[in-house]
């Protein structure tokens, strides 16, 4: 190749394309358009993943890193998003045969082909890439590997997908998914009512760090609203899920709930946000019979999900699944109405093909609106695409892809996570069990039984709350 591989984007999975293309020794740049590695991790960095380190480093990466003398860290442990850029992405964008070919500040915002435009059929797939950058730059290519993500490009408030009238000029008592309620972010919901709109797991996340946060600052108030008429999708389990069970999020969501110490709203579909001179916010949506529903609250937390933006490809030819907005032949293997993040079937360069040659979509932008992505998902992909672009066909269709069990995959971390997650002690979990099967006679549902028995062992309500969620399981 004369003209380098441009990857977009230097998270997890930009890097560990770079990874596989030194391995290939192919010759790439990274453009990154934060001022470090990892930047949209960074802004995460408060949450712990819910799969364990095993599967969130790519293979590549880690035999460049203990070529280094990296110091891995324990497989089974799960880290945070900080840790996760501190202790790998950010050693791995460091390593010499990585770094000099990494550009910070480099937004793309436009990719086409050299002087041919996308009507331009004649010698189009020899002819290499032009990407524009934002400071006027161009840079040609021969491929390109776009790894930038969908953080940047959140859903909107509105529910047809639209932005809510006068969301626009709401924004700043808007929050997106998964602020830093319990730190940085504390400030602006202490004692505060908040409304978190959305049913996934971002908002379970939000939802039971506010209810800590409530422990703390008593005058906190909770609201979730939801466009279903029944939350029993974001607890999971069920005929509606694809997941074996519930997970510990959700459960820890229906017991917040059951006791109320979230408010359901559901059914609750954002048609207008409207700001009000005290700083307050009104949500409207509309009853069955046509009248006006409102929820007024300090702050918003919009954990409505992701779409990827196509538009810096808008000159190239891409065949787009008209609902998730990822290529066609992956749209099946991923749609979440179907599949959870455990039982997504392997998938590499064929699945992710557009008639514009030479050009790949990888990571969490290649699943469109589709939530289910998991790194360990993107790493494989990485492979099979870098393989390809080496002419290793075999290598690129033999894909094969290890993932989570679906609980770990969906929110289960397990007594022990949680316990680590909480700065408990390992044994604490057990102790609880046993606790709790002494507790069952005494009442009429598994979840009380457990509160009791954190009650009698001093744990914090908190604290409790979570681990009841596991608990419960056990015994329902």
């Amino acid at each position: 190749m004369d003209h380098p591989v441009v990857v977009i984007g230097a998270g997890p999975i930009g890097l560990a394309a770079a990874a596989h293309l030194v391995e290939r020794d192919l010759p790439f740049l990274v453009l990154e358009s934060g001022d470090g590695p990892a930047a949209s991790v960074r802004q995460w960095g408060h949450v712990r993943l819910f799969s364990p380190w095993r599967y969130n480093t790519d293979a590549a990466a880690r035999r460049l890193l203990d070529a280094a003398g990296w110091s891995p860290p324990d497989p089974e442990e799960l880290p945070t998003g900080a840790e996760l850029a501190d202790r790998y992405i950010q050693p791995l964008a460091e390593l010499p045969a990585i770094a000099p070919h990494v550009r910070y500040r480099a937004r793309v915002v436009a990719i086409s082909r050299v002087d041919v435009d996308r009507l331009r059929t004649a010698g189009r797939d020899a002819t290499p890439y032009a990407v524009r950058l934002q400071d006027g730059t161009e840079i040609t290519a021969q491929a390109i590997i776009d790894a930038s993500g969908t953080w940047r490009t959140p859903n909107v408030l509105g529910a047809n997908g639209l932005p809510a009238h006068g969301e626009q000029e709401a924004t700043a008592s808007i929050d997106h998914a998964l602020p830093d309620v319990l730190s940085a972010d504390r400030p602006h919901f202490a004692g505060k009512h908040t409304v978190v709109v959305g049913a996934g797991h971002s908002a379970a996340t939000t939802l039971l760090a506010l209810a800590q946060l409530a422990e703390q600052a008593p005058d906190t108030r909770i609201t979730w609203a939801i466009r279903s008429q029944e939350p029993d999708r974001a607890y999971g389990g069920g005929d509606d899920d694809a997941l074996s069970a519930r997970g510990s999020l959700g459960s820890g969501l229906r017991l917040l709930v059951d006791k109320g110490l979230v408010e359901l709203a559901a059914g609750f579909k954002v048609r207008a946000v409207r700001p009000e001179a005290s700083g307050a916010v009104e949500l409207v949506s509309q009853r069955p019979d046509g009248s006006d529903w409102t929820i007024t609250a300090d702050r918003v937390v919009a954990a409505t999900g992701y779409r990827p933006d196509h538009s810096i490809a808008a000159e190239l030819r891409l065949d787009l699944d008209p609902i998730l907005g990822t290529t066609r032949l992956l749209a099946p293997l991923i749609d979440p109405n179907d599949h959870s993040c455990g039982t997504v079937r392997p998938h590499g360069v064929d699945e992710l093909t557009h008639p514009e040659s030479g050009y790949f979509a990888i990571g969490m932008k290649s699943y469109g609106r589709a939530p289910t992505f998991l790194l360990a998902t993107g790493y494989e992909q990485a492979r099979s695409v870098v393989a390809a672009l080496a002419s290793d066909w075999e290598a690129a269709r033999d894909v094969q892809l290890e993932l989570p069990e679906t609980g770990v995959c969906s929110v289960t971390l397990g007594a022990r996570a949680i316990a680590e997650s909480l700065g408990l002690a390992p044994d604490i979990p057990a102790k609880l069990l046993a606790a709790t099967t002494r507790h069952l006679p005494l009442h009429t549902n598994a979840a009380d039984a457990v509160m009791a028995a954190a009650t009698e062992l001093g744990i914090e309500p908190a604290a409790a709350m979570q681990l009841a969620a596991f608990a419960a399981e056990r015994f329902d």
